[in-house]
């Protein structure tokens, strides 16, 4: 990626134009207002408009000149002015153009100071500088000690002078100005280092006493015209102005070409921070590099894109922002940007419009803010220790180094490589033991070793890798220093790439290849899926999948899942993915392994000897060189210049190159001719096809309609097409983002068929609600006219909520809250909850108590979550934005929220979240307090006013439980405060059968969740009490989630939501349950049917997606209803007014069995097990300290049957047992044969399935 560029037909040439800025005298002094704060500085400070002064050749048709994008980007902080007493060191710095298609240019400039011979312009600064001082006056009154005031500006002796002199540093009698002037070249490829050595041997010849041995025009031509790229997988030498300049290119087996320091990266930011970096690179956040100087920031920026390899950045990419375009930094798209900073101002100056998901980086201060909930790369420690042990063997500590500043720099760099070549000389051992004892005393190392106790990992066998080179046989072109940074460059680079290899080692067996033609598979690109994602996370370990699950939906990823498919044959292969590919297939012949068996184990990298080797034969034996410079035909007295200045060089010889190409024609290499084959194989560019380029462009355009700001000129209108074009952008992603989470959500042929309801797995959840949040903050940072605290979002709702307060107390009604009850029906008496009010408000204050969120970021995402649990997302945010005021004081006119039919069709898009239901607020929130509210309605009928006994409660759901909880008597409706219990399953009630009418008929219970609204019912609808029903003191009850109706068209009045009709065919008030509509025999096996189906197919859910099992054992159609269903066919009924349970049945066939025991009558050892064991359990259910009925005990039995897979055999013995021929008639099920053997059959399905019960159910019992 980072070799990238080229344009259509371009030749090889190494260079396109050598280009010179700088001050145009003619047209004098132009202030630079889009550089920013101008005026309140003293002149010299301020920034002037520079101007490109000449370019040669004057264009090249491959590469069309950008004469503004240039002009930028050489001097991004346009024109500087210095003094003799300033510092005029030379600046070298890179920079990248990037096209409209995405095809890029480099750039390399050195800027150095020459000094100002023109009088107008000397004279127009000291104008500047007197009416600076004659403003500085009127605003600030001198102060009375004049020594102070020269102090602060440094350039006074101390004495009191006039004031004019007091404020001044420039004096045209006494001083010489000097203005920066730059020599930039322009290169199809990164060659780094081969350019910087150009430009500053020409720098040297204009500076150095002696003039070069040719005119610099000779010099200048060579580069543009007679030096050839080097071809892939060579080297190539040409001459510079005073020596040798040497660059290699890679091959196209190896990683592509990439020519900046990597060592700097990791000595500015240490290891920690470019593996944290890295990862918000990978998950495409937003990144701000920080830094005064330009190089570092292009260093940072290609370095980090370039240990990507093979994925490649998808989103704006501008390494340098010139200041005149500083609105970008308000784009809501992710981007890789460079900020300079002047080195005086600190971080909290700085306005950044969004910083919910910014990854800040400060360069030059070792310092790194990080977004919130950023997830852990994969086998972080490891890959930590792994990139350190590299460091250390080129003595690069792995904290980095804090001293950057310039001067040590220089210093350091000597001292890294002093300590490397000292193992030569002998003063230190070679023995790893040794290079372990100099770690010893690193900080870094000695966290690392605190870390991997902790994981097991042991560090005494740190090798510091020794230097492979074998330097005896290979005389190496170019100096130690330059090969080390070679050296450095590609193990640090195989590491990386070695994560990808290692992670996605068989993610092409997860590519889902189109089933249809290319051509309609990229019309319909946006809603197909190309890669298996749910499969691919199923098989990696469990440490891996926050990152990767993030990771998987990034753009980047998608573009090179699309890349594969496009490329099917192995001829039009994208280079990197060619490369990526055999990297991956050897990778898979190492480890002959099952594609699925995926381990967390840390392969380190292997590949670093034969990369490097690969690079020492080229430095070693040089493949090429290039003609050298020559006297050009130029006149007599042409090429002179005065020393010191830089001269408008001889446009004549320049405009064009040779008539002939010579070196096209010296025996160069076949494919140097083979044009096309090397476009599309030799250049690391992007592929020359352009059709399919234009496809992959189109088709990932999904979230990024913006590419890459265009460097020009802004005008306003530029501006605001800039802005639309991010609404659209904005609103295309919303629409993709949700239609992929209701497909994730319901399965593909839900949404297709417009309805559905299964879960997703927790992961893939969490990462898509994250990312509409990320994608929430983008919009609303939109336009921002002031930034407030970090989330954009919740400043919005803290002022809306001011706003509303404000209104309340002031007395104007507040309808923040609107019941939904405004209508009840008057014949419905029937008790039920008041309604929740829903009020966006309210759902605020909830989430400000939680104390356990600290960061607005935070608040707003869990605000987000718990309105999409309450199906209200698209409600809330209509409400937030129906404040046209505060939406115009907050946002400029072209912001996203202001956009009126965008916005429409935003929130639209929302509305369809509610189709399904979300719980990413209870499952996430675990340890939060939540009130809940419980209802008990007892039945109408038999006068439960005269209860006299104390009842109580107990509320379990997937989290945990309540205890006990007493309910006063008489009391029926009552909230209380416990830790998150998770979604709801049984409630346990009772009493202690105290006083004289100790019975109670409770017909259910509902229970609410506070916060979320979430009711549950749980049905019941038998009595409580001795002597009563079943004689039952407690039952356990099994609730269900009610579904709210909350119509789409918002209608204010609604029917409650609890007065649904009953879903169960319960026995309401049944004094005796033999009134039970009665079952045939095919009715009753079907119900059993449905019963172990729907637990069977739970047990096949994925473990994150499974509901209730208690639901589906006890709930209605439940496992024991079923089962109790086959034991109440045919059972004789008893005389009137007594009433006979199955469990009675049961103890008599417990009875049984113990005194056949006794008598010893037994008929074969395995069936005595079995009637051992059954007797055993009843024994233990009647034992049991609780007071559950006989229904409540026999509900217990079928569960822990269950659970320990004895059903059939119960079910088998009770068949033969001459009891059940007493108890039941003969039609009655349990008495024929082949049904009861179906029946055994159906049950002992469940035997492969590991069945664990909820406490609640087993209370009581230890078996």
């Amino acid at each position: 990626m980072s070799g990238g560029g080229g344009g259509s037909s371009a030749p090889g040439r190494f260079a396109d134009y050598f280009v010179i800025c700088g001050l145009d005298t003619e047209t004098g002094l132009e202030p630079d207002e889009l550089s920013g704060e101008n005026f309140e500085q003293t002149p010299l400070r301020r920034t002037f408009k520079s101007k490109v002064l000449a370019r040669y050749p004057e264009n090249v048709e491959w590469n069309p000149f950008d004469q503004d994008a240039v002009g930028m980007l050489c001097m991004p902080k346009g024109l500087a002015f210095k003094t003799q007493a300033d510092s005029r060191e030379p600046q070298f710095h890179s920079f990248i153009i990037t096209r409209e298609d995405g095809s890029r240019t480099f750039g390399f400039s050195l800027t150095f100071f020459e000094e100002v011979t023109s009088k107008q312009i000397c004279s127009a600064m000291q104008t500047l500088y007197h009416m600076h001082n004659a403003e500085y006056d009127i605003l600030h009154t001198p102060p009375t000690n004049d020594k102070e005031s020269c102090s602060s500006t440094g350039d006074c002796n101390g004495t009191s002078v006039s004031k004019l002199q007091r404020f001044n540093s420039y004096d045209i009698s006494r001083d010489t100005l000097y203005v920066s002037k730059c020599i930039c070249l322009i290169t199809p490829m990164s060659f780094m280092k081969a350019c910087k050595k150009v430009l500053e041997q020409l720098h040297q010849a204009v500076t150095s006493p002696q003039p070069p041995p040719l005119p610099l025009e000779s010099y200048i031509y060579n580069i543009l015209y007679e030096v050839p790229l080097p071809p892939a997988g060579r080297s190539l030498k040409f001459s510079g102005v005073y020596g040798p300049i040497i660059c290699q290119r890679p091959s196209t087996s190896e990683l592509p070409l990439f020519d900046f320091p990597v060592k700097e990266v990791f000595e500015l930011l240490g290891v920690e921070n470019v593996v944290q970096l890295f990862t918000c690179a990978l998950l495409e956040f937003q990144i701000l590099l920080y830094s005064q100087h330009y190089q570092r920031l292009m260093t940072v920026a290609e370095t980090i894109t370039a240990l990507m390899f093979p994925f490649q950045w998808q989103h704006v990419y501008v390494p340098i922002l010139p200041a005149s375009l500083l609105h970008f930094l308000d784009a809501p798209v992710p981007y890789l940007m460079g900020l300079h900073s002047n080195g005086l101002d600190d971080r909290s100056k700085l306005e950044l419009p969004q910083e919910a998901n910014l990854c800040f980086v400060d360069v030059d201060n070792h310092f790194i803010e990080l977004p919130e909930d950023l997830p852990q790369f994969p086998n972080k420690l490891e890959f930590i220790q792994e990139i350190s042990e590299i460091l250390m063997a080129f003595g690069i500590p792995p904290e980095g180094n804090l001293h950057c500043s310039e001067s040590a720099s220089k210093m350091k760099s000597l001292r890294a490589c002093d300590l490397v070549s000292d193992k030569r000389n002998g003063n230190i051992a070679g023995s790893p033991l040794n290079s372990y004892e100099l770690l010893k005393e690193n900080e870094t190392i000695a966290r690392l070793q605190a870390l991997v106790k902790r994981t097991g990992v042991s560090l005494e066998k740190l090798e510091v890798r020794e230097e492979t080179s074998s330097k005896k046989d290979l005389k190496i072109q170019c100096d130690e220093e330059e090969f080390k940074i070679y050296q450095l460059n590609i193990q640090i680079r195989e590491v990386f790439a070695n994560r990808f290899t290692q992670m996605f080692a068989d993610y092409e067996v997860f590519v889902i290849q189109p089933s249809q033609d290319k051509e309609s598979w990229f019309t319909n690109r946006e809603q197909m899926q190309n890669f298996d994602k749910a499969s691919f996370l199923s098989d990696q370990p469990e440490p891996y999948l926050p990152f990767l699950s993030r990771f998987l939906e990034t753009q980047m990823f998608a573009s090179f899942i699309d890349n594969k498919i496009m490329c099917h044959d192995e001829d039009d292969k994208d280079p990197v993915l060619r490369v990526f590919d055999s990297r991956v297939d050897k990778i898979r012949l190492l480890n002959v392994r099952t594609p699925t068996l995926r381990t967390s184990m840390y392969q380190k990298c292997t590949t670093i000897d034969e990369a490097e080797k690969s690079i020492e034969l080229r430095l070693a034996k040089i493949d090429h060189t290039a003609v050298h410079p020559h006297l050009l035909d130029m006149k007599i007295g042409q090429g002179k210049y005065e020393l010191g200045f830089f001269p408008k060089l001889q446009s004549d010889v320049l405009s064009t190159g040779p008539a002939s190409n010579k070196w096209t024609k010296r025996n160069a290499p076949a494919q140097w001719r083979r044009k096309d084959r090397q476009k599309q194989h030799t250049e690391h560019l992007r592929l020359d096809n352009d059709q399919r380029e234009k496809y992959i462009q189109e088709a990932r355009n999904l979230g990024s309609t913006i590419r890459q700001p265009k460097l020009s000129n802004l005008s306003p209108s530029v501006i605001a097409q800039t802005n639309w074009k991010f609404v659209e952008g904005l609103l295309k992603e919303c629409r993709n983002k949700t239609k992929r989470m209701l497909v994730e959500k319901m399965g593909r042929e839900a949404v297709e068929l417009g309805h559905g309801e299964v879960n997703i797995t927790g992961v893939e959840e969490n990462t898509l609600i994250a990312s509409l949040c990320d994608l929430l903050e983008r919009i609303w940072s939109h336009g921002l006219q002031v930034k407030q605290g970090k989330s954009a979002l919740w400043s919005h709702l803290l002022h809306y909520l001011e706003n509303r307060q404000r209104r309340t107390t002031s007395g104007s009604f507040s309808t923040s809250g609107i019941l939904l009850d405004s209508e009840r029906r008057k014949s419905d008496t029937s008790p039920a909850m008041s309604p929740l009010r829903i009020s966006l408000i309210q759902d605020m204050r909830h989430i400000q108590n939680i104390s356990e969120i600290k960061t607005d970021v935070g608040k707003a995402r869990a605000w987000v979550r718990l309105s999409m649990e309450k199906k209200l997302l698209s409600r809330h945010l209509k409400q937030l934005l129906s404040d046209h005021e505060l939406t115009k004081k907050l946002y400029k006119r072209y912001a996203f929220l202001r956009c009126d039919d965008e916005k429409e069709q935003f929130l639209y898009h929302l509305l369809s979240f509610n189709a399904v239901d979300y719980f990413c607020f209870t499952n996430v929130f675990t340890t939060i307090l939540i009130p809940y509210h419980i209802l008990i309605v007892p039945s109408k009928k038999l006068g439960g006013s005269m209860f006299t006994a104390n009842p109580w409660i107990c509320i379990s759901g997937e989290l945990g439980e309540t205890g006990v909880l007493q309910i006063p008597r008489n009391i029926l409706e009552m909230t209380f405060e416990c830790q998150n219990l998770g979604k709801l399953t049984t409630v346990q009630i009772g009493h202690d059968n105290s006083g004289l009418y100790a019975k109670w008929l409770v017909e259910y219970v509902m229970v609410r969740n506070e916060i979320t609204g979430h009711t549950y019912k749980f049905p019941c609808g038998r009595w409580l009490g001795k002597g009563m029903d079943d004689g039952s003191l407690e039952r356990i009850l099994v609730g269900e989630l009610l579904t709210s109706h909350t119509e789409a068209d918002e209608r204010q009045c609604r029917t409650p939501p609890l007065q649904q009709s009953p879903s169960m065919i319960r026995r309401f008030v049944t004094i005796s349950p033999n009134n039970k509509p009665k079952l045939n025999t095919g009715q009753i096996q079907e119900a059993i049917g449905e019963a172990v189906n729907g637990i069977v197919k739970h047990f096949h859910k994925p473990e994150k997606e499974r509901g209730s099992l208690t639901l589906l054992l006890c709930g209605e159609g439940g496992l024991v209803s079923a089962l109790e269903q086959v034991f109440q066919h045919g059972f004789k009924s008893p005389r009137l007014f007594k009433n006979v349970f199955i469990w009675d049945f049961l103890e008599k066939a417990q009875t049984y069995y113990e005194t056949l025991e006794q008598n010893e009558m037994v008929p074969e050892e395995n069936w005595q097990t079995r009637a051992r064991n059954f007797c055993r359990f009843i024994t233990a259910i009647n034992n049991t300290p609780r007071n559950i009925g006989k229904d409540g005990k026999f509900q217990m039995l079928v569960c822990l049957g269950a659970r320990d897979h004895l059903l059939h055999h119960w079910i088998a013995l009770l068949a033969d047992c001459p009891i059940t021929a007493q108890m039941y008639e003969d039609i009655a099920l349990i008495k024929d044969h082949t049904l009861v053997n179906s029946l055994i059959r159906v049950l002992q399905t469940l035997q492969e399935f590991n069945i664990t019960l909820e406490a609640s159910l087993v209370k009581g019992i230890d078996i």
